[in-house]
């Protein structure tokens, strides 16, 4: 009889830990633990915050009936770490080293993911995995070239759900990833939006950066000499410049709400300033995809759309009207994170897939 691994997944956010327990593929148990501004404010650097986010995680496994040392494996929430192919990685050495000395890893919560999974491993002697990771980069080398030198496009998007996403997809209709092309839009906080050819992501929206649609808290691409303009005019420090670009742009900006749902609620209620911007964050959504399926020269078999905001129907439709014409257009609310981590977990114990060394 096959083996069942179960696995615990380990997704850390700027205010919550969420945690899934997985037999296979089949969840067990999913929670998460929340955490207020005033305990976070006590920690000088998101690392230190893990021995706090490690207790409080295992007292919530057991208070549901479970044990950690119940586990096959752990696996965690990589975080920006260097740039890397796509794949389920092993947490060595050099990856602790990069999740917790890197400036870049230091910037969200993430990093804790895979510094969590690599504690309860090393405690219970079981491996612990990241999984597709927010830096992974398979771009073609033409997708990176800008018209400044100086300047190379940037690479930080929502992998884990696209790859996630489109294998899914592939189940559900009898395909298989690695033969087939789609665009795909990740709407939430931020939003990324992708070109996979054949299991590959070619080319995407830099997901911090400032490209691609504006989304909730970031501002998406800006005309570059009014940006140069404001910056040297407001005479503002480069953190608020970049906190504008990502964290206080989008809707944040506009409304003072990184709430896709109050604006609905606006437009719902007659706002026509709040349709006019809600519209355009969807116009940019559908924009981008447009230029996917170029860089995919038009063979595309599924427009797939996901995230958060992917259950908003009035920002869906909007979108599906507009790129219906390149493919079929299929919605997958939600961000599954928890559940991607676990299946690249499970792909490897089962032997499905070998686990990729991070080299750094």
């Amino acid at each position: 009889m096959e083996k069942t691994y179960r696995v615990l997944a380990v997704n850390p956010g700027s205010t919550s830990t969420k945690v899934g327990i997985y037999e296979g593929y089949e969840m067990l148990y999913e929670g998460t633990v929340r955490h207020s501004q005033e305990e976070l404010s006590k920690f000088a650097a998101i690392h230190d915050q893990k021995d706090m986010r490690m207790e409080l995680v295992e007292s919530l496994i057991e208070e549901n009936g479970y044990k950690l040392a119940d586990m096959d494996a752990f696996v965690g929430r990589g975080g920006i770490v260097r740039p890397l192919k796509s794949g389920v990685y092993t947490i060595n050495e050099k990856l602790m080293d990069d999740l917790i000395n890197l400036p870049s890893a230091q910037r969200h919560a993430s990093m804790l993911g895979g510094v969590i999974a690599r504690a309860y491993g090393d405690r219970y002697g079981k491996p612990s995995f990241i999984v597709d990771p927010v830096t992974v980069d398979e771009r073609d080398e033409i997708a990176k070239i800008t018209g400044l030198p100086q300047i190379k496009r940037g690479c930080i998007f929502h992998c884990l759900n696209q790859k996630s996403v489109c294998r899914y997809h592939c189940r559900l209709n009898d395909m298989k990833y690695e033969e087939h092309n789609f665009v795909v839009a990740h709407l939430g906080g931020g939003i990324s939006v992708a070109a996979h050819r054949k299991g590959v992501i070619v080319d995407v929206t830099d997901a911090m950066s400032g490209e691609g649609p504006f989304t909730p808290e970031r501002c998406g691409a800006l005309p570059a000499k009014d940006l140069a303009d404001f910056i040297f005019e407001s005479g503002l420090p480069r953190d608020e410049i970049n906190k504008l670009i990502a964290g206080r742009g989008g809707l944040m900006a506009h409304f003072n709400t990184n709430s896709a749902i109050d604006v609905e609620k606006m437009v719902e209620a007659g706002d026509g300033h709040a349709k006019l911007i809600y519209d355009a964050m969807a116009y940019n959504v559908a924009k981008s995809c447009g230029a996917m399926a170029a860089v995919l020269a038009g063979e595309v078999d599924a427009v797939i759309i996901t995230g958060g905001i992917a259950y908003s129907k009035m920002l869906t439709e909007y979108v599906k009207e507009r790129v219906s014409f390149i493919a079929p257009v299929v919605i997958y609310p939600g961000e599954g994170e928890l559940s991607a981590l676990a299946a690249g977990a499970v792909r490897v114990l089962s032997g499905e897939e070998e686990p990729k060394e991070y080299l750094g």
